[in-house]
Order: structure tokens, then C-alpha cells, then sequence
């Protein structure tokens, strides 16, 4: 198996929830480079009460929920790209951005330069929201001028035909489905919702020779 990185085209999009629905359904190690923001252990807790067995620590755990560039600054911190290489690992794993595909990790270094970088192929997670097909042609955009690889955009919340289907088609696209929103949210009901939305054969990638 290889490597999926999860993004967002904003905060708060639901793209923790996700990948770690994803994480476990491949059985996938989960890594969250950097963690801005401490309150309840930070996003690496959450998906392990999701499911997920294998969470790796993060390269930088930071106070201030808040971008990582400031919350570095903050906790006077710099933040070092070559502590931000891609592990190694058994299996496939899942690595979780922060925020949109632009935020800054520091001055000269953004989520999506990380990505270009990386070159592993990259779910975008959009909400149904209005305003989701702005956020997310841009994103889309973002991404294709730095030559990152696009696998699909997943989509979360209530279903709205009409705006996923624009942006797949603007965007040209694929559409990997959608998860919809789980109250009461546990690892149980996060996996039936994901399976319900969700091909995982579209997630499933060749090893590396």
C-alpha cells in the first residue's frame, strides 16, 4: 500500500472525521505532521477513539489553535521541513493537513507546497455548505499549479446534488462520495456511515515497487 494525504478547503470542514474513517477502514497508520492546538489532546486522540489503531506521534505539537506558522511563533518555535519528510511505515498510512491547502506551516512554506513535495495522491474534503464550490474550485486550482496529485474530492454533510456535481465537473474531478454527518459519532457509526458513502476500492492503491 502507499500513502493518502487528507486536506481541506477550510477549517472545520469535517476532514479529521474523515480521515479517520478512511484510516480505518484501510487499516491505515494516521499521522498529523503538525497538531496547532491542545484542547482534548489534540486531533491524533480523536481519531483513536474513531477506530483508528496506529496514530503516529506528530512531528510538532503546538498550544495555539491557530495557523501553524503563528502558533509556532507563539510557542517560539521553528518549524523545520526536513522534520516534516513522510514515515515510513507497515502498511498504508493516512497524513491529515491542517486546514485549506494554502495555510502556512511558515513564511516560505505552505500545506501545499508540503503536498507538492510529497507527491502522494491527495483527498480534498469540501462540506456541502454554501460556499463550498468557491472553496473548492479554489483549492482545486491551488493544488494543479503546484503539480499536486489529485485523487478525488469527498464531500461531507447533507447531500447537495447540484453543488457536488458542479464541482466535479468544473473541477474535472473525480466525485469519491460523501459522508454524511453521524450523531451520535463513535467508530461504529463512523464505519457504517463510511461504507454507506464510499467505494473503499477507490482508496485502495498499489504498493510501491
Amino acid at each position: 500500500m502507499s500513502t493518502l494525504v487528507v486536506t481541506g478547503t477550510d477549517t472545520d470542514v469535517g476532514k479529521t472525521v474523515f480521515a479517520a474513517a478512511l484510516a480505518a477502514a484501510l487499516g491505515a497508520t494516521y499521522w498529523k505532521p503538525v497538531q496547532a492546538g491542545l484542547d482534548g489532546g489534540g486531533d491524533g486522540d480523536r481519531v483513536r477513539a474513531l477506530g483508528v489503531g496506529r496514530v503516529l506521534p506528530e512531528a510538532y505539537r503546538l498550544t495555539t489553535p491557530c495557523s501553524p506558522h503563528r502558533a509556532a511563533a507563539l510557542d517560539g518555535v521553528t518549524i523545520d521541513r526536513a522534520r516534516l519528510t513522510l514515515p515510513a511505515v507497515d502498511g498504508p498510512l493516512v497524513v491529515e493537513g491542517a486546514g485549506g491547502v494554502l495555510v502556512p506551516l511558515a513564511d516560505d512554506l505552505l500545506y501545499a507546497d508540503l503536498f507538492a513535495r510529497w507527491q502522494a495522491p491527495v483527498v480534498l474534503v469540501a462540506r456541502t455548505a454554501l460556499g463550498t464550490i468557491n472553496h473548492s474550485l479554489l483549492s482545486v486550482e491551488a493544488l494543479r499549479r503546484r503539480g499536486v496529485p489529485l485523487l478525488g474530492i469527498a464531500f461531507v454533510g447533507e447531500a447537495v446534488e447540484d453543488s457536488e456535481a458542479t464541482i466535479c465537473r468544473i473541477a474535472g474531478v473525480r466525485r469519491l462520495g460523501r459522508l454524511a454527518w453521524v450523531d451520535p459519532l463513535d467508530a461504529g457509526t463512523l464505519g457504517a456511515a463510511f461504507r454507506a458513502g464510499f467505494s473503499l476500492a477507490d482508496f485502495t492503491l498499489p504498493s510501491s515497487s
